[in-house]
């Protein structure tokens, strides 16, 4: 079976650290795969959190995850601090795709990779949703800077 490659877009426009809990930490004494995909979540909500938006209410929709896929690259371990950085790219109708890539921030190794499948959801209707127009802006603007 082919391994998941996971091309990532030249620009990132959201970073933040993240410290590594030892919740994270699994029995082989590094980080757990499991915790990889909270972090990319915690990266994604403090990216939006900046701009008003959770993932309940993005211009009065929400969120929900379609798909996820992960390249891990190197071992973290308790107390290192990972650099999040988050892109959007691949907008469409009805979602997008965000990207992530965590880096420990004392040595520069690449931890993982990661995208997410983002659709735009009505939870009250239970169906999908167009992107916010003020979304797709917003992207289209962090992009070009």
């Amino acid at each position: 079976m082919p391994r998941i490659k996971i091309d990532l877009p030249e620009k990132f426009i959201f970073k933040t650290d993240i410290p590594l809990r030892i919740s994270d930490i699994n029995y082989g004494g590094h980080l757990g795969n499991d915790s990889v995909l909270s972090i990319f979540q915690e990266a994604r909500i403090r990216f939006l959190n900046q701009f008003g938006y959770s993932e309940i209410d993005i211009d009065g929709s929400s969120i929900i995850m379609t798909d996820a896929a992960i390249q891990y690259k190197s071992q973290g371990y308790h107390g290192d601090i990972l650099s999040v950085e988050l892109a959007v790219d691949d907008l469409h109708k009805v979602g997008c795709d965000f990207f992530y890539r965590a880096t420990n921030k004392l040595n520069g190794n690449v931890i993982a990779i990661g995208k997410t499948g983002i659709a735009f959801f009505d939870y009250k209707k239970n169906k999908l949703t167009s992107l916010p127009e003020k979304f797709i802006q917003l992207i289209e603007r962090l992009k070009a800077e």
